[in-house]
């Protein structure tokens, strides 16, 4: 079984925001694999799909951005998913809109709910998937992760969305290696 894990804030005040990016690329990985990810296990909303012989379920956790570990480690306890079998995707200040990088393992940088998963887990070595999200020129991180994207950057936030959607069907079929290979280089 594969897990993909989208990080953000429940609540409509949050869906258009930038730091629920994950929540968005896991409701396109939903339609496109026809499921709903609607079923409230563990703090998180889940859905379960199959992708040709792969299981895998789709994870929204419940419980906001900083506290996401919880939900997660929650989850990968109860289905026994590796560590090698997870995959979280979220926002990044350090790369602009359109961009997105996957690594193999890591740290959690300057995002809490990479470290709420981290310290949760008791370990870094799980894939993620960082879609941009630019970094603010000025006034405070919280409000600007907390605010919608700009008319200007919407077409670059379509492209890192269908490109993350197809990153995050490479890691399923292919693994985390073949997914860097072929989506880190654009």
């Amino acid at each position: 079984m594969k897990m993909i894990v989208g990080l953000g804030n429940p609540g409509r005040q949050y869906a258009a925001t930038r730091h629920n990016i994950g929540f968005v690329v896991v409701d396109r990985l939903a339609d496109r694999l026809g499921i709903s990810v609607s079923k409230l296990q563990h703090k998180a909303l889940v859905g379960e799909a199959r992708l040709a012989t792969d299981k895998v379920l789709l994870v929204k956790p419940q419980t906001y951005m900083n506290n996401s570990g919880e939900a997660v480690a929650a989850l990968v306890r109860y289905y026994r998913v590796e560590p090698a079998d997870l995959l979280v995707i979220y926002d990044d200040m350090d790369l602009p809109v359109g961009k997105i990088r996957l690594r193999a393992k890591g740290g959690a940088g300057t995002h809490n709910g990479m470290r709420s998963i981290i310290d949760w887990l008791g370990t870094e070595e799980f894939a993620r998937l960082r879609v941009g999200i630019d970094r603010p020129s000025t006034g405070d991180w919280a409000d600007y992760v907390l605010a919608p994207f700009q008319e200007e950057e919407l077409t670059a936030l379509r492209q890192a969305l269908e490109a993350a959607e197809e990153a995050a069907l490479t890691f399923v079929r292919a693994g985390i290696v073949r997914a860097m290979n072929e989506f880190n280089q654009k």
